[in-house]
């Protein structure tokens, strides 16, 4: 029995795998028939070229779907490899991954292939278990560098800056302080801490931050500390390695590795366990990741960005903040203005939130009455600019021909110390907390008051109203209930 017929009898069945179009361009026979039939059999579409030509024509043929993978004999009847590799790099971003395949101790021939754009090589005789597990690996690079671009893509289309509009004195200085840090450059920039209450715009202020750093043009992770599953957060931030627990069926790069040199934004970054705040401290001290279940360690040159709108002083106080941490986040600090502290720029979100609807829905834009401004302008907004936009465009949505009114947005504005009620069109600017309905402020009050049994505890909170933490946190977020104001 041959080498490749002996290896094909070992060669693991069917896998679960994702199944990719493989070109395999192989002059020996015996070899690509073993090749091709162990491809076949992990579930994969495989096509067999006997010379560079004949590989060329089946590329052509199969636009615009060309192969996934190419696996590329170096030594051809009809020429090497190099040539053919130059001519799968014209193709741009539909160019396939290639793997070659090099003759034993010809290591010279890898490297310069690997410099063409070849994203790995086997050396002869091939083993065909070690080719299914470098495919695997080539593949799994290949999708995670497709999802970040796309991800550049979609964020330079996507960006929304509308929480930072604004002619006001607060939002002139934070675009200030934003460009002043962004400019920051080194190896090693300084740790952001991004500070405010609910819907004042951190996430938007932290994409700004990356998109006029030197880093733009690297990827921008967004980690949501506080949706991401406990019993899984570690492996997903830090990565892992096969085998760590037991459905780690292969290694995996966490979400900071996923950052590339590019930036990281911890959000909600007041939610992460203590068990974690240790290991993240670490990684920022040394810039060094150890994946869960491995002995190495990576280096990390990623730019972090922390946002909250919990008091971390506080925290730290009652021991649920590890306070080197919070000293080593607290680098740059960058506090962002309440919408109440700019009704200036009331006005001017309004208008960018209709016109952006109107887009959005193909629908005229409304006309903002003189009345409409006057209630958007007193209403006290506990949950700032999210808040404004999502009343803006469900009032654009059921409004008439007559435009935005006072009561298009029926808010009210409570007058803080006398327990009474206005309509936000006439209470002063200066009124406190505002509700939206009867219903809503029946829940809301009900959050207050769990969470104030429970000292600002926002698990216990959730588990005495018989909700999800997560299901808590959304209707925190949207009554602009802060866990902090609660704290014993």
């Amino acid at each position: 029995m041959s080498e490749p017929a002996r290896k094909l009898d070992e060669a693991p069945g069917a896998r679960t795998s994702p199944s990719w179009r493989i070109l395999v361009i192989e002059d020996e026979t015996m070899f690509a028939r073993a090749v091709a039939t162990c491809l076949q059999r992990a579930g994969h579409a495989v096509s067999v070229a006997g010379t560079l030509g004949e590989a060329g024509r089946h590329v052509a043929a199969s636009a615009p779907e060309p192969p996934d993978v190419v696996i590329l004999d170096m030594r051809l009847p009809d020429g090497d490899g190099f040539a053919f590799l130059s001519s799968l790099a014209e193709m741009g971003d539909a160019a396939p991954t290639v793997i070659v395949v090099t003759a034993y101790g010809d290591v010279t021939q890898a490297v310069r292939a690997m410099k063409m754009g070849a994203a790995d090589y086997l050396k002869k005789p091939v083993d065909l278990d070690e080719l299914l597990v470098t495919l695997d690996k080539v593949m799994r690079s290949a999708r995670l560098r497709a999802r970040l671009n796309y991800s550049r893509t979609r964020e330079s289309h996507t960006a929304d800056s509308s929480p930072l509009l604004g002619n006001s004195t607060p939002l002139r200085e934070l675009r200030k302080q934003i460009q002043t840090i962004a400019g920051i450059s080194g190896d090693t920039p300084p740790t952001v801490l991004l500070l405010g209450e609910t819907g004042t715009g951190k996430d938007v202020t932290a994409r700004l931050l990356h998109r006029l750093s030197p880093r733009a043009d690297r990827p921008f992770v967004h980690v949501d500390c506080a949706s991401l599953p406990e019993d899984i957060m570690e492996a997903e931030l830090f990565g892992h390695v096969r085998g760590a627990f037991t459905s780690a069926h292969t290694s995996r790069a966490g979400l900071i590795e996923a950052a590339e040199d590019g930036t990281v934004f911890l959000d909600e970054i007041g939610e992460l366990p203590a068990e974690l705040q240790a290991k993240l401290l670490n990684v920022l001290e040394r810039r060094l990741l150890r994946r869960v279940g491995s002995t190495r360690e990576v280096a990390v040159a990623v730019r972090f960005i922390a946002a909250t709108n919990r008091d971390l002083g506080q925290m730290v106080v009652r021991g649920e903040f590890r306070d080197d941490l919070y000293y080593r986040l607290n680098v740059l600090t960058i506090s962002l203005p309440p919408l109440r502290a700019c009704r200036d720029d009331i006005p001017m979100l309004a208008n960018h939130f209709l016109e952006a609807t109107a887009r959005s829905y193909g629908r005229p834009t409304p006309v903002l009455r003189e009345d409409a401004v006057e209630a958007l302008r007193a209403y006290s907004w506990p949950g700032n600019v999210r808040e404004l936009k999502n009343v803006i465009e469900r009032s654009a949505l059921l409004s008439g021909e007559e435009g935005l009114t006072a009561e298009s947005f029926n808010l009210v504005a409570i007058t803080p110390g006398r327990g009474g009620t206005r309509p936000a069109a006439t209470a002063a600017a200066s009124d406190g907390e505002g509700g939206v309905s009867t219903l809503a402020g029946a829940e809301r009050t009900m959050i207050a008051q769990a969470l104030k049994e429970t000292g600002g505890n926002t698990s216990e909170a959730a588990r005495r109203l018989g909700v999800t933490r997560m299901a808590l946190r959304y209707r925190m977020e949207k009554y602009g209930i802060r866990a902090a104001d609660f704290a014993s």
